[in-house]
Order: structure tokens, then C-alpha cells, then sequence
């Protein structure tokens, strides 16, 4: 969901680049949306009405980000029109989309990618880094607000944890007998 908001936030930015990450969970949540707003429109009868109103809202930035995403494979945006072509058109751009990233900085920015990679190495020191989905959380925290990882194990109850030290003890008493010289 953060990518989708990432791209409303860049809302008419046609400039820099856009993973393919950003650029298909934009794509992917947008698809979720629109299928509830059609099942909607027909409990509603509204005649597509809210699909509609959805559709100019998000008309744009769909548009920044292919074009910011066509940016990131080293192409202009003009690109884009290559859509237009019958069949063979949205073929071609749907490759361009699917293509990594230009390796390094080009005509269009910094590679998004390595922008991540000099952030990371600055991670305030009360933050860290959920090695799931890559988000910055607290560094006391036990599960990931993003993704939901869960960074230490769950607590124990209160008979795990004399059960545990009950192996314990045994183990220490029998350790310190196998030690110890018999006189």
C-alpha cells in the first residue's frame, strides 16, 4: 500500500525514476481497488459511476509513473504512445515495464535502487531496517508495522519458562556431579 501511495504522492511528477517495485504494486493495488469499486457499482446500480470518478482521479499518476518507469529502462516517455499501436504496441511497452533498471545514474536521475542502498547505510541509530519488506521501524519493536515479521520469537508462557529452567537445573546439577572427584 505504500507504493500506491508513494505514486498519489508524486501525483502529476513526470520527472526521475520509478522501480519496477513501485511501478507494478502501484499497478497491482490499483487492480484490487477497481474490482471493489465495480462490485460496488453493481450492489449500487450505479451505472459505473464510482469506477469513473476513480478512473479520472487516478488517470494521471498512472500516467507519471509509466513514464517515470520507461525513465528508469533509459527511455524518454514519449514512449508511452507506443500503446497506441494496435496489438504489438502494448507488447512492447508491457517488456519495457518488466525490464530492470538502468544500472547507475542517467539523463532522467540517480537509480532508484542505489538511492536505497546509500540510504540504508545511514539508518538513524534508534531505527532498523525489517529484513522482510525493507521499511524503516523502531528498533524496539517486535513486529514490523509494514509487513508484520516478527523479529523475536513469541513469549513464552509462564510453565515454558520453568519447564526450561527445571532442564536447566537438572542439567547443571548432573554437569557439576560428572566434574567433581569422587574422594
Amino acid at each position: 500500500m505504500d507504493w500506491y501511495l508513494e505514486v498519489l504522492r508524486k501525483y502529476a511528477i513526470f520527472d526521475g525514476r520509478a522501480r519496477r517495485k513501485e511501478y507494478w504494486m502501484f499497478w497491482l493495488v490499483n487492480f484490487v481497488i477497481e474490482m471493489i469499486l465495480g462490485m460496488l457499482d453493481i450492489l449500487l446500480f450505479s451505472l459505473g459511476l464510482l469506477g469513473a470518478i476513480y478512473g479520472l482521479f487516478i488517470f494521471i499518476p498512472s500516467l507519471a509513473v509509466t513514464v517515470r518507469r520507461l525513465h528508469d529502462t533509459n527511455r524518454s516517455g514519449w514512449w508511452i504512445l507506443i500503446s497506441l499501436v494496435p496489438l504489438v504496441g502494448w507488447i512492447f511497452l508491457l517488456i519495457f515495464m518488466i525490464q530492470d533498471s538502468n544500472p547507475g545514474p542517467n539523463q532522467y536521475g540517480p537509480n532508484p535502487k542505489e538511492e536505497n542502498a546509500e540510504f540504508s547505510k545511514s539508518i538513524p541509530p534508534e531505527m532498523k531496517k525489517c529484513p522482510q519488506c525493507a521499511e524503516l521501524i523502531k528498533r524496539d519493536a517486535r513486529i514490523c508495522r509494514f509487513c508484520g515479521h516478527e523479529f523475536y520469537p513469541k513469549p513464552k508462557t509462564i510453565d515454558e519458562e520453568i519447564n526450561e529452567f527445571d532442564k536447566k537445573g537438572k542439567n547443571k546439577s548432573t554437569n557439576n556431579l560428572e566434574d567433581e572427584e569422587i574422594i
